[in-house]
Protein backbone atom coordinates (compact mmCIF):
# COMPACT_ATOMS: atom_id res chain seq x y z
CA UNK A 1 0.00 0.00 0.00
CA UNK A 2 1.55 3.58 -0.97
CA UNK A 3 1.81 5.96 1.92
CA UNK A 4 -0.94 8.19 2.75
CA UNK A 5 -3.55 5.60 1.65
CA UNK A 6 -6.25 3.95 3.80
CA UNK A 7 -6.89 0.62 3.75
CA UNK A 8 -10.20 -0.36 2.07
CA UNK A 9 -12.59 -2.84 3.13
CA UNK A 10 -11.54 -3.91 6.71
CA UNK A 11 -7.90 -3.13 6.45
CA UNK A 12 -6.12 -2.00 9.53
CA UNK A 13 -4.87 1.57 8.33
CA UNK A 14 -7.37 4.37 8.44
CA UNK A 15 -7.43 8.06 8.80
CA UNK A 16 -8.55 10.64 11.78
CA UNK A 17 -12.19 12.18 11.23
CA UNK A 18 -10.97 15.47 8.88
CA UNK A 19 -7.02 13.84 7.81
CA UNK A 20 -6.31 14.96 4.01
CA UNK A 21 -5.60 12.29 2.13
CA UNK A 22 -2.24 12.41 -0.16
CA UNK A 23 -2.87 12.02 -4.25
CA UNK A 24 -0.76 10.59 -6.45
CA UNK A 25 -0.83 10.45 -9.86
CA UNK A 26 -0.18 7.12 -12.34
CA UNK A 27 2.49 8.73 -14.75
CA UNK A 28 1.21 8.08 -18.16
CA UNK A 29 4.39 7.81 -20.24
CA UNK A 30 7.81 9.66 -20.98
CA UNK A 31 7.17 12.81 -22.90
CA UNK A 32 8.79 12.83 -26.09
CA UNK A 33 11.33 15.46 -27.43
CA UNK A 34 9.50 19.01 -27.85
CA UNK A 35 6.52 17.80 -26.16
CA UNK A 36 4.95 20.46 -23.03
CA UNK A 37 5.79 19.19 -19.80
CA UNK A 38 2.66 16.84 -18.20
CA UNK A 39 2.68 18.36 -14.85
CA UNK A 40 1.36 21.77 -16.04
CA UNK A 41 -2.30 21.89 -14.62
CA UNK A 42 -5.43 21.47 -17.59
CA UNK A 43 -8.56 22.33 -17.58
CA UNK A 44 -11.08 19.22 -17.46
CA UNK A 45 -14.68 18.97 -17.64
CA UNK A 46 -16.27 16.68 -14.96
CA UNK A 47 -19.46 15.45 -14.66
CA UNK A 48 -20.34 13.84 -11.64
CA UNK A 49 -23.97 11.36 -11.56
CA UNK A 50 -25.01 10.77 -7.60
CA UNK A 51 -28.06 8.62 -7.04
CA UNK A 52 -29.84 7.09 -3.82
CA UNK A 53 -33.20 6.90 -1.99
CA UNK A 54 -35.80 10.08 -2.41
CA UNK A 55 -34.77 13.48 -0.44
CA UNK A 56 -37.40 15.76 -0.50
CA UNK A 57 -37.07 18.45 -3.29
CA UNK A 58 -36.10 21.50 -1.45
CA UNK A 59 -33.20 19.76 0.75
CA UNK A 60 -31.55 18.15 -2.51
CA UNK A 61 -31.90 22.19 -4.19
CA UNK A 62 -30.57 23.55 -0.92
CA UNK A 63 -27.71 21.10 -0.16
CA UNK A 64 -26.63 22.01 -4.06
CA UNK A 65 -26.36 25.30 -3.98
CA UNK A 66 -24.53 24.66 -1.10
CA UNK A 67 -22.05 22.93 -2.41
CA UNK A 68 -21.54 25.29 -5.55
CA UNK A 69 -20.92 27.72 -2.56
CA UNK A 70 -18.41 25.69 -1.28
CA UNK A 71 -17.04 24.73 -4.78
CA UNK A 72 -17.08 27.79 -6.74
CA UNK A 73 -16.19 25.84 -10.53
CA UNK A 74 -19.72 24.13 -10.30
CA UNK A 75 -21.37 25.17 -13.31
CA UNK A 76 -24.18 23.68 -13.01
CA UNK A 77 -26.28 20.90 -11.60
CA UNK A 78 -29.64 19.20 -12.07
CA UNK A 79 -31.34 17.16 -9.38
CA UNK A 80 -34.43 15.23 -8.67
CA UNK A 81 -35.77 13.66 -5.53
CA UNK A 82 -33.46 10.47 -6.04
CA UNK A 83 -30.31 11.35 -8.29
CA UNK A 84 -28.48 14.49 -9.34
CA UNK A 85 -25.64 15.24 -11.84
CA UNK A 86 -23.17 17.71 -10.91
CA UNK A 87 -21.07 19.82 -14.04
CA UNK A 88 -17.75 21.76 -13.34
CA UNK A 89 -14.78 22.70 -14.38
CA UNK A 90 -11.04 21.18 -12.66
CA UNK A 91 -7.64 22.66 -12.42
CA UNK A 92 -5.71 19.21 -12.47
CA UNK A 93 -2.38 17.99 -13.66
CA UNK A 94 -3.91 14.88 -15.66
CA UNK A 95 -6.97 13.07 -15.56
CA UNK A 96 -6.03 10.86 -12.80
CA UNK A 97 -6.27 13.94 -10.21
CA UNK A 98 -8.86 15.16 -11.85
CA UNK A 99 -11.03 12.27 -10.90
CA UNK A 100 -9.47 11.65 -8.04
CA UNK A 101 -10.82 15.15 -6.81
CA UNK A 102 -14.27 14.83 -8.40
CA UNK A 103 -14.75 11.03 -6.53
CA UNK A 104 -14.00 13.02 -3.39
CA UNK A 105 -16.46 16.00 -4.31
CA UNK A 106 -19.56 14.20 -3.01
CA UNK A 107 -18.41 12.40 -0.01
CA UNK A 108 -16.19 15.07 1.25
CA UNK A 109 -18.62 17.76 1.22
CA UNK A 110 -21.96 15.78 2.18
CA UNK A 111 -22.21 16.96 5.85
CA UNK A 112 -21.30 20.75 5.59
CA UNK A 113 -23.72 21.00 2.67
CA UNK A 114 -25.89 18.57 3.64
CA UNK A 115 -26.36 16.45 0.69
CA UNK A 116 -28.15 13.18 0.51
CA UNK A 117 -26.47 10.02 1.02
CA UNK A 118 -26.58 9.18 -2.46
CA UNK A 119 -23.44 6.97 -3.98
CA UNK A 120 -21.64 7.81 -7.07
CA UNK A 121 -22.67 6.32 -9.80
CA UNK A 122 -20.66 7.82 -13.07
CA UNK A 123 -18.02 10.19 -13.76
CA UNK A 124 -17.20 11.57 -16.78
CA UNK A 125 -14.09 13.85 -17.09
CA UNK A 126 -12.53 14.83 -20.23
CA UNK A 127 -10.04 17.49 -21.39
CA UNK A 128 -10.80 21.15 -22.56
CA UNK A 129 -9.67 20.32 -25.86
CA UNK A 130 -12.33 17.41 -26.07
CA UNK A 131 -15.29 19.13 -24.56
CA UNK A 132 -15.06 21.86 -27.15
CA UNK A 133 -14.56 19.89 -30.11
CA UNK A 134 -18.01 17.34 -28.81
CA UNK A 135 -19.61 20.75 -28.87
CA UNK A 136 -19.08 21.85 -32.03
CA UNK A 137 -19.35 18.81 -33.42
CA UNK A 138 -23.11 18.93 -32.27
CA UNK A 139 -23.00 16.26 -29.54
CA UNK A 140 -21.76 15.21 -26.03
CA UNK A 141 -22.92 17.10 -22.95
CA UNK A 142 -24.51 20.78 -24.17
CA UNK A 143 -23.02 23.75 -22.98
CA UNK A 144 -23.47 24.15 -18.91
CA UNK A 145 -26.51 26.90 -19.30
CA UNK A 146 -27.91 28.21 -17.33
CA UNK A 147 -25.36 28.08 -15.13
CA UNK A 148 -26.84 27.29 -11.50
CA UNK A 149 -29.06 24.88 -9.43
CA UNK A 150 -32.17 22.99 -11.55
CA UNK A 151 -34.54 20.71 -11.48
CA UNK A 152 -34.42 17.77 -14.18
Amino acid sequence: MRPGAAASRGGAISRAPGEERTLTSVAAGARYEGEEPKDLPRLWHVTLSVSGGEAPLKEVRRGLEQLAHDHPFLLTSRYANDHAEIRYWEEARDLHDAAAVALRLWGEHRQTAKLPPWEIVGLEVIDRETYHQRISEGYGPLPATPVGVHPF
